[in-house]
């Protein structure tokens, strides 16, 4: 179903876009997509497909692209419409713009610009992947992408593994593996975690359970698609007693492949705990 023609405000607007299914974009997005003066798009032949599957005409409008390795004069286009007044509309190529998606710097030379920007929501990953998950929903933390060497991305998941929220993680099909391996590592086994694999798609797929169940549910597939990875939130972050549980159980996770000095460091800073006071602990259990 075509948009409908409609006056629309000077100002820059995000577009939500479908993540797999097409009819999953909003009507608004349609009309905006339908009236825009200018259109921007991480990935033109992507917006053009979705145009056209909805029956959108370019009306001789062109669609210029923007994406994560545009250049300064890319940028200087889309304020080049927003100071001569017109609407323009910019699309990444699945989900919600800025999300692990091209656009921050965009939106902020926007608004240092005095332009409007203006949010057409719709699809996301994060929430759809949490929407299933069967994980605590009133906090979340998205992390987006993990490091790609193991050693970053451990200490990476340290960092997290006390966040009082679930954590949600986008990852490549080629990384899942090493990614939930370090979780367990990094967070303990019997956590509970999520594997949502492309979502809104013909093959979607949704994998619960405990961390090592899921390690050992996917172990030697070769997965394809889009993956979002959920583990629940860390608990007790607010009780002195649970505190100090977290902090020795930290530590001694820490500690099977790092110094007492180091795994001090990691801990106190992952915790927001006294170094000092996790050095101590830290120099008894290596005892």
């Amino acid at each position: 179903m075509a948009g409908n023609r409609i006056s629309l405000a000077p100002g820059l607007y995000f577009l939500a876009t479908p993540i797999g299914t097409a009819r999953d974009i909003t009507l608004r997005a349609l009309d905006i997509l339908a009236s825009a003066e200018v259109l921007f798009a991480e990935d033109t032949r992507s917006l053009r497909k979705l145009m056209d599957i909805h029956g959108i005409a370019l009306d001789g409008r062109r669609v210029f692209s923007y994406h994560d390795h545009s250049k300064p004069a890319d940028r200087a286009r889309v304020l080049e419409a927003l100071e001569a007044g017109k609407s323009v509309a910019y699309a990444s190529e699945a989900g919600t713009p800025l999300v692990a998606d091209p656009g921050y710097q965009l939106a902020r030379a926007a608004i240092e610009g005095g332009h409007n920007v203006i949010s057409a929501p719709g699809p996301s990953a994060v929430l759809a992947a949490l929407t299933v998950s069967g994980l605590a929903t009133d906090r979340f933390f998205f992390a987006g992408f993990p490091p790609n060497s193991t050693s970053a991305r451990q200490k990476f998941l340290s960092e997290m593994s006390v966040i009082p929220g679930t954590l949600i993680f986008y990852e490549s099909p080629k990384r899942v593996h090493g990614l939930l391996d370090d979780l367990v590592q990094t967070f303990g086994g019997q956590r509970s975690g999520v594997v949502a694999r492309e979502l809104t798609k013909k093959f979607e797929e949704v994998l619960r359970g405990a961390l090592t169940d899921l390690v050992s549910e996917l172990q030697g597939r070769n997965l394809k698609g889009e993956i979002v990875v959920l583990v629940e939130r860390a608990s007790g972050n607010g009780d002195p007693a649970e505190r100090e549980k977290d902090m020795r159980r930290e530590l001694e996770k820490a500690l099977e492949t790092m110094s007492v000095k180091d795994a001090a460091s990691v801990v106190s800073e992952a915790l927001n705990l006294p170094r000092r006071k996790v050095y101590q602990a830290a120099l008894e259990l290596s005892k």
